[in-house]
């Protein structure tokens, strides 16, 4: 069986878990959300010798997509996901780069939108495709089963959940695909999310605040 690693690479002035995951039997990888900084992730992926396939993005918001167009072109990688909700989101990027100070970043349009149920492959492992809405419309989850090991983007962190008050969030929408899609994975599942340390299901079920 294919085994999935996973590497962080902490991008832009927000902080954001990009992520390379690859397969370590083909050395064929992924970079998840490649927000911005994308000299320092291409230096990850020549120091960790993965070749990458593809880009994954979780939600159309800056610190999470970008770098995506710039990285995919340099790569000559195509670029899957988000959910099909979020073109409004992925359509003002240079507006949203522009708020925030942040030079150059380019509108974006994925080569593959991803919807629920549907699977993502790098190298040899397959992700599940869950779409969870409310932080972005067009937010997805990303599951791999036999590592009981899943991308949750801005859905939920260690102790929090994704923030609501931004164009297109809905606050009660994030909540019920948490504990609808998120939660049911099982409490031996670790997830990472886009921002912050890594955390488990259970730890989540037990102490989080917001899912009492």
């Amino acid at each position: 069986m294919a085994r999935l690693k996973v590497m962080i690479v902490p991008v832009t002035p927000f902080e954001q878990n990009c992520s390379i995951v690859w397969d370590t039997d083909t050395m064929k990888g992924a970079v998840v959300d490649p927000g911005g900084d994308v000299p320092r992730i291409q230096g990850a992926l020549a120091e960790l010798k993965v070749v990458p396939e593809k880009i994954l993005i979780t939600h159309g918001h800056i610190d999470h997509v970008g770098g995506a167009a710039e990285l995919a072109e340099l790569l000559g990688v195509p670029i899957e996901g988000p959910h099909e909700a979020d073109v409004p989101l992925l359509a003002n990027l240079p507006s949203q780069g522009a708020r925030f100070g942040l030079a150059g970043v380019r509108a974006m349009t994925p080569d593959r939108w991803l919807v629920e149920g549907d699977t993502v492959t790098v190298g040899g492992l397959t992700f599940d495709v869950l779409h969870v809405p409310g932080h972005a419309p067009g937010h997805v989850v990303f599951v791999h089963h036999p590592s009981e090991f899943a991308l949750v983007g801005d859905t939920v962190f260690q102790g929090s959940v994704g923030r609501t008050d931004l164009p297109g969030g809905d606050h009660d929408l994030l909540i019920k695909g948490i504990k609808e899609k998120i939660l049911p994975l099982g409490d031996a599942f670790t997830v990472l999310p886009g921002h912050g340390p890594a955390t488990t299901i259970e730890r989540e079920r037990l102490s989080n605040p917001f899912l009492r």
